[in-house]
């Protein structure tokens, strides 16, 4: 894991953007119905693909993807396993990851087709860096994971690092998406 990597290529471009993204996130979360609105928002938020967002939920003692939709009936990650997103869940820490490949991690929802369109996806590349935050409710009990991908042929092709700075916003937006009502286990969504 990278903590405290700082790079130059887009971190204050993105970083003069990010309260502004953040009012429009906390907006999206008052009006928004289904996860894919809220997802939308943190595309824009972070400059990455819809299909690097990723967005889960805790259900009985797993990880079930709310976002990308077609991950949803993919499959779940159990809160005992080795998946980042399970160590984000279970140590309740954001956590970065600028040299992802280098890590050890599962990669098979990496391959699942997201979309029809291959200029909306990345085109089947692996995952390069990596945030993932935890989201919290307010008694600090998890209610899933937030992760925020670049993805790539290599490190370089995917884009600029992430930074401490974008973990933050990473972390804000989680306390945001705590009150979204799909974040909540009684919230049922539509299998598409």
């Amino acid at each position: 894991m990278q903590r405290g990597k700082h790079s130059s290529d887009g971190g204050s471009a993105q970083s003069a953007a990010a309260s502004p993204a953040l009012d429009a996130l906390g907006r999206s979360v008052k009006s928004a119905s289904f996860p894919e609105e809220f997802c939308s928002e943190l595309s824009k938020m972070f400059q990455v693909l819809s299909t690097e967002v990723a967005l889960f939920r805790v259900e009985d003692g797993q990880l079930k993807f709310l976002y990308p939709v077609a991950l949803r009936t993919a499959g779940s990650i159990p809160l005992s396993s080795s998946a980042i997103a399970a160590h984000t869940a279970v140590g309740q820490k954001a956590e970065l990851y600028n040299n992802f490949p280098r890590i050890k991690h599962a990669s098979i929802f990496e391959h699942v087709k997201l979309t029809q369109r291959d200029e909306d996806s990345a085109g089947g590349r692996p995952i390069q860096k990596l945030m993932s935050a935890p989201v919290l409710d307010a008694k600090g009990h998890v209610l899933g994971v937030i992760q925020i991908s670049r993805k790539g042929y290599d490190l370089i092709s995917a884009g600029p690092d992430f930074t401490l700075e974008q973990l933050q916003h990473l972390e804000r937006a989680a306390s945001l998406a705590a009150r979204a009502p799909f974040m909540q286990s009684n919230f049922k969504l539509p299998t598409k």
